[in-house]
């Protein structure tokens, strides 16, 4: 049943956490989490397929930090803020049709790679398609780009009517390995969907940027301290040999 459960939510609480960050009671429940929905399509269609990878949301009484994760921070910012200022407008007028003391705040991270962020690939092919590029030439380079930036493994899916076929089907190519029962690997999953004159075409893409052991991390940490010390421990120990010898 590995490829029927989302591959992030699967991993989350173990390698992978929340995109949302707040605590609320049975009653705000639903209203928070539809007001995140919102914020978020507003965010990615604001600035279209292939820029956007993930916005990360935090509230706190009524303050709202805004975490957006981006290929192309220069497109969200604008000319000297003017775009992040638009945007943290929209979202103030927003949230305060909720909440009428509501503050928001906005930030901006890069994503230093995007061959390895499966969202932001899965909307680069899908960018591609509606511009009338092969699905299969698209996959390919994909894949190399992955490949090239040391990724383990990779697999794309594309189905729909590809190339205007009137018969919908399903192609997939897949490179490397993608173990997708393993929790410790670390499975980035995206999906896009190209709206082509034909009809829509859905692109899924899983990416495999390799195992997430924080045990070993820290046994490699301790490993040069534990060296040092034992050579720091050695010289005394060799002039405590040589006085007895006298």
């Amino acid at each position: 049943m590995g490829q029927k459960i989302h591959p992030v939510g699967f991993r989350v609480g173990v390698i992978r956490g929340w995109d949302s960050h707040w605590y609320a009671n049975k009653k705000q429940y639903g209203e928070l989490l539809t007001a995140d929905d919102r914020i978020r399509n507003m965010v990615k269609h604001r600035f279209g397929l292939g820029i956007i990878a993930r916005v990360e949301i935090e509230r706190a009484a009524n303050h709202v930090k805004v975490n957006i994760f981006t290929s192309r921070p220069g497109a969200v910012i604008g000319r000297q803020g003017r775009g992040i200022d638009e945007l943290t407008g929209m979202l103030m007028r927003m949230e305060r049709r909720r909440d009428r003391t509501a503050e928001v705040q906005v930030n901006v991270t890069e994503v230093r790679q995007p061959e390895l962020d499966a969202q932001l690939v899965a909307e680069n092919i899908a960018a591609q398609l509606e511009k009338r590029v092969s699905h299969r030439r698209a996959m390919r380079q994909s894949i190399t780009r992955c490949l090239r930036m040391n990724g383990r493994g990779i697999k794309v899916m594309v189905s729909g009517r590809l190339n205007g076929a009137e018969i919908a089907r399903r192609e997939s190519d897949m490179h490397g390995k993608v173990p997708l029962h393993t929790l410790r690997a670390d499975i980035d999953y995206g999906v896009a969907a190209a709206h082509t004159i034909y009809g829509s075409v859905g692109v899924k893409v899983w990416i495999y940027r390799g195992e997430v052991l924080p045990e070993r991390k820290i046994q490699q940490e301790d490993a040069p301290r534990r060296r040092g010390r034992d050579q720091a421990e050695a010289p005394g120990a060799q002039e405590a040999t040589q006085n007895v010898d006298a």
